[in-house]
């Protein structure tokens, strides 16, 4: 049984993208705000015991056993934060967080109990893809950043990429939450802020947060 330590290890490379191709230790160090030598360490445990495969210079991907356990976590996660929100009332600003603390704790019984009380929910409440029961990795609709819309163009938010407090709180703040539809109206030069219309309401969004919000459609 992986310790919870080692879990977030592999939930991690998974995030960076290390299902599909390596990912450099330094990144993987930053993510976790731990220092290089603790990763090194840690990701040669993992490759010890077939989790994960690493290449000097080029860095560590995970192993098929690997990723069943990194989905594994993320599903946990998800459907933990879809209870503490759907279920307790709790906000999608802080959800993260705790769901990091319970994701650790609950078994595959109370896990499968957990997603058959909400009827299982195909996405967490920042709208990110639900992995089901198993090592099936889905892969989520085609999105583009709200940063490279055109003005005219518009679409419907699929997910919000980054799970930061003060992030989420703000665009809550813009009614910019998984579901909503959204066309952009003008965008300033050198990477400005763009104007964006939500509804009936005219917002104006910097250029890096419209970069942590993924649209379908355009």
């Amino acid at each position: 049984m992986l310790t919870p330590h080692a879990e977030e290890y592999l939930e991690a490379i998974y995030r960076l993208g290390g299902q599909d191709s390596p990912v450099h230790l330094s990144p993987l160090a930053e993510h976790l705000s731990l220092s290089a030598a603790a990763v090194n360490e840690m990701v040669r445990r993992l490759e010890e015991q077939d989790l994960v495969s690493y290449t000097p210079y080029r860095g560590v991907k995970l192993e098929e056993d690997g990723l069943c356990q990194a989905l594994a976590v993320i599903r946990r996660h998800r459907l933990w934060e879809r209870f503490l929100t759907d279920m307790l009332g709790l906000s999608w600003d802080v959800v993260h967080d705790e769901a990091c603390k319970l994701e650790h704790a609950a078994s595959e019984t109370v896990t499968e109990r957990l997603a058959e009380l909400m009827d299982h929910p195909v996405s967490c409440p920042h709208g990110k893809p639900m992995p089901p029961p198993g090592c099936v990795v889905v892969f989520p609709e085609e999105v583009v950043s709200l940063a490279a819309f055109q003005p005219g163009q518009g679409g419907t938010v699929a997910y919000v990429g980054r799970e930061e407090p003060e992030l989420l709180r703000y665009l809550e703040q813009l009614h910019l939450l998984p579901g909503v539809e959204v066309t952009v109206e003008q965008i300033a030069p050198f990477d400005g802020p763009l104007t964006i219309r939500v509804g009936d309401e005219i917002s104006v969004i910097g250029h890096n947060a419209a970069e942590t919000i993924f649209m379908s459609g355009s």
